[in-house]
């Protein structure tokens, strides 16, 4: 399968990966306020060898974790994009969207604005019938990401991240859905001319 196409917003470019970006996203990778809330900082061996499994995700599902560019500024901020998680849990098999940025990154909308666009290839370039998302529960600043993309969270479906050990403060995790009819639907929407009475 060929890989997808690089997409555009109107801020960033999610892109495939350059050899070029593994040196700043091993720093991102070893920024203890990234990694707060992922268990631990990556050594460059480990960081490298995720950029690795991201490609191979790449070739064998057709979408995987895009390489975040700003249009005319940075060019490598992080991540955002598609993946299939290799636990198992009771959601699972399943497609989750996830991103991660460096800390100069947060708070400029970024990760929002490149999940939207992962979301549509997902629900209308793969149709994916749901993409879900997961945290730490204590995880609010990704959080606010997921509900603002419009997901939703039940109680019933929080669970224990199984890499975890049962008493790590991060194992207790959130899980966020969202359907493609979800999504269709509330595209839709925004496409209908306002009616006044």
């Amino acid at each position: 399968m060929n890989p997808p196409p690089t997409l555009e917003t109107e801020r960033l470019l999610l892109r495939p990966w350059r050899p070029a970006d593994r040196t700043p996203f091993a720093q991102l990778n070893a920024d203890s306020r990234v990694m707060e809330y992922l268990g631990a900082t990556l050594d460059r061996a480990t960081s490298d060898a995720f950029v690795d499994r991201i490609e191979t995700g790449f070739t064998e599902h057709g979408f995987g974790l895009w390489a975040v560019e700003v249009k005319g500024g940075a060019p490598f901020i992080g991540y955002v994009g598609l993946s299939v998680p290799r636990f198992e849990a009771h959601f699972t098999p399943c497609v989750e969207i996830g991103w991660r940025l460096e800390a100069s990154a947060w708070g400029h909308g970024y990760a929002s604005e490149a999940a939207r666009a992962a979301l549509a290839f997902g629900f209308e370039e793969r149709e994916l019938p749901e993409i879900v998302a997961f945290t730490t529960a204590a995880n609010r600043r990704s959080r606010q990401v997921m509900e603002r993309l419009g997901m939703h969270h039940r109680v019933q479906d929080d669970f224990g991240h199984p890499a975890l050990p049962t008493d790590h403060p991060l194992r207790p995790h959130v899980l966020y859905r969202l359907t493609r009819v979800e999504w269709l639907a509330r595209r839709e929407l925004a496409r209908r001319p306002a009616r006044f009475a």
